[in-house]
């Protein structure tokens, strides 16, 4: 599976839900790096990996850059389902990005699988139902349900349990609103990881 190193620009099934693990805030701590030596691996995820997970992971990357993580932390993207296997991203989403100076073209839908779950230090649910799932992945794995995260989480502004809604089929309205919302979540997030770095 590809991985995205930060700054370079480089373009299972699911079972009974398991551990449930506290949210945190920008405020809080990240889950520790499963290997000090290794770059911080981060997967966000969404619904069909078309809309909301790679926006987050452009944007995402963008501001692990500007914060001088490139190389450090490595973001990718998946989907819960497997609906949308091997697609572009979402025309409204690339335009949402393009019109804010990203660039969305490399993206390619994939849906993230049990056994990934140990590859990453920090799993990122756009909504509830996203973590849901995850969590039921990492079901009977509390090291693995206590790295999955609400993407707003770590927004210091957001409220408790925030959600990224899923655009999908919507207006360029509900796309800029998903912009809107993932941004601040992301610096958040980069300045947190900045700072463990």
């Amino acid at each position: 599976m590809p991985y995205i190193v930060a700054g370079d620009g480089s373009g299972g099934s699911i079972g009974h839900a398991g551990a449930m693990v506290r949210e945190i805030s920008a405020a809080g701590t990240l889950p520790q790096a499963r290997n000090p030596q290794l770059p911080y691996r981060i997967c966000v995820v969404c619904l069909g990996n078309i809309c909301r997970s790679p926006m987050a992971e452009v944007i995402l990357r963008d501001e692990l850059a500007a914060a001088g993580l490139a190389g450090k932390v490595e973001v990718d993207s998946a989907g819960t389902g497997d609906w949308h296997l091997g697609e572009a991203m979402d025309p409204g989403a690339r335009a949402e990005l393009s019109r804010r100076g990203y660039d969305g073209s490399e993206h390619e839908a994939r849906q993230i699988q049990q056994s990934w779950l140990a590859d990453y230090d920090l799993l990122l649910a756009m909504d509830r139902s996203n973590l849901a799932s995850l969590r039921r992945m990492a079901a009977g794995n509390s090291e693995l349900a206590g790295r999955i995260r609400l993407m707003r989480s770590f927004d210091p502004d957001a409220a408790a349990q925030a959600e990224v809604p899923d655009p999908y089929n919507g207006g360029p309205e509900e796309y800029a609103q998903v912009f809107d919302m993932v941004e601040p979540a992301a610096r958040g997030l980069a300045r947190l990881l900045a700072a463990a770095r």
